[in-house]
């Protein structure tokens, strides 16, 4: 597949970039005629030996004769054409570290032109090989971990051209490496990039990326004890998604991960009651579980926070806060419980 792939396009820049065997089709023969071809023992004609021996699979002697011509015309405008036949030939052998500095002077110093797309799509190929845990050749053997070449490569891929296909698949490969490998912060912002800066992507990428987003936020939660903006982030996009993007919303679930968003919240507001409790701190206490019941009160957290708490903190309370709160949890133990309260305390007059 690589020798197919690297004749067709030797053969293509061998008539465009070089202008060497040109050919033109016979009307009346129905044949391809040879109608230019270049001066024997021109530079033209050196580097489309060069680019012959790559293309019949000679690697070795492709590199040989591609080498030596750059040698001889460092400033000669066909340059790019011979860092390219010398990176196809690495590349050819799964050299694919090693053809990276050829590609590398052509995708820098020759934009604009189709040279400098080809370098792009190798490096973007080899990219994604480095980044789906191709290793580097170390002493003969794989096994130099590349992802952070990978991520590079994306990066200047994009950088060096922002509305090409191949910024978007860049950007998307990037956001799935981070993904991958656990940089959630990283991934969203990618993620989120990604829509941003390709409103044109298909639909399966753009939905792709939207669900990501919901994940990667939903992973930035540490538990109780910490923030709970990627939780708060993560159900705001779900809550956008049922409205939107109905048919993406019930692909990932998003009523379950609604409910299992509202029960790791109401956990959060559970420890922080039970942590001013614990420190002596009941009016603090109430007003938490007070919270958890009014935006949670369908969790488990809620159910624990009444059946554990209120009775622990009731008895603490001034008498001008528990008779303003009393009802309150009458109401919610009655239908949450579903029992009388048993709470009886009373207030001073």
């Amino acid at each position: 597949m690589h020798r197919l792939s690297i004749l067709i396009v030797s053969v293509f820049m061998s008539q465009i970039a070089l202008g060497q065997n040109a050919y033109d089709l016979d009307m009346q023969t129905d044949d391809w005629v040879l109608t230019n071809t270049p001066e024997p023992g021109s530079k033209e004609a050196q580097l489309a030996a060069a680019s012959k021996e790559l293309a019949l699979g000679h690697y070795q002697e492709a590199i040989r004769l591609a080498a030596i011509w750059m040698e001889r015309n460092k400033y000669d405008p066909l340059l790019a054409q011979a860092h390219l036949i010398h990176g196809d030939a690495l590349f050819a052998q799964e050299y694919y570290y090693e053809s990276l500095f050829d590609y590398e002077v052509v995708a820098r110093e020759y934009y604009g032109t189709l040279e400098e797309i080809h370098a792009n799509e190798k490096e973007l190929e080899i990219a994604i090989m480095f980044a789906n845990g191709m290793k580097k050749l170390n002493w003969g053997m794989r096994i130099s971990d590349a992802t952070d070449e990978a991520e590079e490569l994306f990066i200047r891929i994009q950088e060096r051209l922002p509305n090409h296909h191949l910024a978007e698949t860049a950007a998307m490969e990037l956001a799935d490496l981070y993904f991958r490998t656990s940089q959630m912060r990283l991934a969203n912002v990618m993620y989120l990039l990604f829509l941003e800066n390709f409103p044109q992507a298909s639909k399966d990428k753009t939905n792709k990326a939207e669900a990501k987003l919901v994940f990667t936020r939903l992973a930035t939660y540490k538990g109780p004890s910490f923030t709970a903006s990627g939780l708060l982030d993560a159900r705001q996009e779900l809550s956008r998604l049922e409205r939107i993007n109905r048919p993406l919303a019930i692909t990932i679930n998003s009523k379950a991960l609604i409910t299992r968003i509202d029960e790791s919240l109401g956990q959060k507001l559970l420890k922080t009651a039970q942590w001013y409790l614990k420190t002596n701190k009941p009016i603090a206490c109430e007003f938490t579980v007070r919270r958890l019941l009014q935006k949670h009160g369908d969790t488990s957290a809620a159910i624990e926070a009444l059946e554990h708490l209120v009775p622990s903190f009731m008895p603490l309370l001034p008498p001008v806060v528990l008779e303003e709160v009393a009802d309150f949890y009458d109401t919610y133990e009655k239908t949450l419980l579903m029992r009388t309260p048993v709470h009886n305390v009373e207030v001073s007059q």
